[in-house]
């Protein structure tokens, strides 16, 4: 599985941004997929996943509300729409993948990563 994230960049705090992550070399159909990041000295952070079969979703607490996950079966792309950034949403934002169900924040294959900053 390959994965290729795009859509970083740096933002003005309140704006927003959309992430893009390209799947590659599995079935995308029936694939788990998900968001996460990490900020500079801190854990990697979970923030959202999503079935590809179903497009059923699921959030971290801290993100819920804000974040958006979502998914193109047409073009084996998943999606992280965030609005209302804040400076404390900067970091290296992750696409992973698990080729079964979702199992929670468990993914096997990950990104090389997009960078988010917010100012």
């Amino acid at each position: 599985v390959q994965l290729v994230e795009s859509g970083g960049g740096s933002v003005q705090a309140g704006g927003f941004l959309r992430l893009s992550c390209a799947v590659s070399g599995y079935t995308y159909s029936g694939i788990c997929m998900g968001w996460f990041r990490q900020a500079p000295g801190k854990e990697r952070e979970a923030l959202a996943g999503i079935f590809t079969g179903t497009g059923a979703p699921y959030y971290a607490d801290s993100v819920r509300g804000r974040f958006t996950i979502s998914r193109d079966n047409a073009k084996n792309t998943i999606y992280l729409q965030m609005n209302n950034l804040e400076p404390e949403d900067t970091a290296m934002y992750y696409c992973a993948a698990r080729t079964a169900y979702c199992d929670g924040w468990r993914f096997s294959y990950w990104g090389q990563g997009t960078q988010v900053t917010v100012s």
